[in-house]
């Protein structure tokens, strides 16, 4: 999958969510701070970071055929920090990581789990009320109230401030397809098991 200009897309879910209390004001908001979400030991010599969106088939594949083996091989056993940076191609992947954010660090990635696991299912409809519907769904299977979704989905300066930290990381790793991969610095497209292994035992050799 390409990188599309987001623009127009974040303008439309801007509009379908209700207005921000500071959005009728002269004062812009100060924009939160977006932490990377990563999994293993986190002062690891080996550092692997995907860049991946939740509406991207490819990043889906990834995730149910090659992540777990990678996580019980090198990440479980401390070998590895695993670093994931969302990338926005469209509004429903903005809100799927809203949602995904919204379970904390405790829950993103067994939320992650279920959203490219559930992909075809809740990103399947041309109607965005219904593909909230379904993330919703997501988010409650995942043990989160309907107000606290409703609060992440309708943060709009968490909106904004994702997809800054987004179009930042994908222009100075110049990523500009996903899944891509930067391991220690440097950028590896989609790959199967067998050869990201190698490629990590080299790494961790080294």
């Amino acid at each position: 999958m390409n990188r599309r200009d987001f623009t127009a897309a974040l303008a439309v879910a801007m509009a379908s969510t209700a207005m921000p209390l500071w959005a009728q004001t002269a004062e812009a908001p100060v924009l939160p701070v977006v932490p990377d979400m990563f999994l293993g030991k986190a002062d690891a010599k080996v550092v692997l970071t995907e860049y991946a969106s939740y509406t991207c088939p490819h990043c889906a594949t990834f995730h149910q055929q090659v992540f777990k083996d990678l996580k019980r091989d090198y990440i479980d056993t401390g070998k590895i920090k695993f670093v994931y940076r969302e990338v926005f191609f469209d509004r429903y992947g903005l809100w799927a990581a809203m949602v995904a954010r919204c379970g904390g660090d405790l829950r993103y990635f067994g939320i992650q789990e279920i959203l490219y696991s559930t992909q075809q299912e809740w990103a399947a409809s041309d109607d965005p009320a219904t593909v909230v519907e379904n993330l919703r769904r997501v988010g409650r299977t995942a043990g989160l109230e309907n107000d606290a979704l409703d609060a992440c989905l309708n943060d709009a300066a968490m909106a904004q401030a994702m997809v800054n930290k987004y179009q930042e990381d994908t222009k100075a790793d110049n990523i500009t397809s996903t899944p891509s991969f930067m391991l220690n610095g440097v950028q590896h497209s989609n790959m199967n098991y067998a050869d990201l292994k190698a490629l990590l035992d080299a790494e961790l050799a080294k």
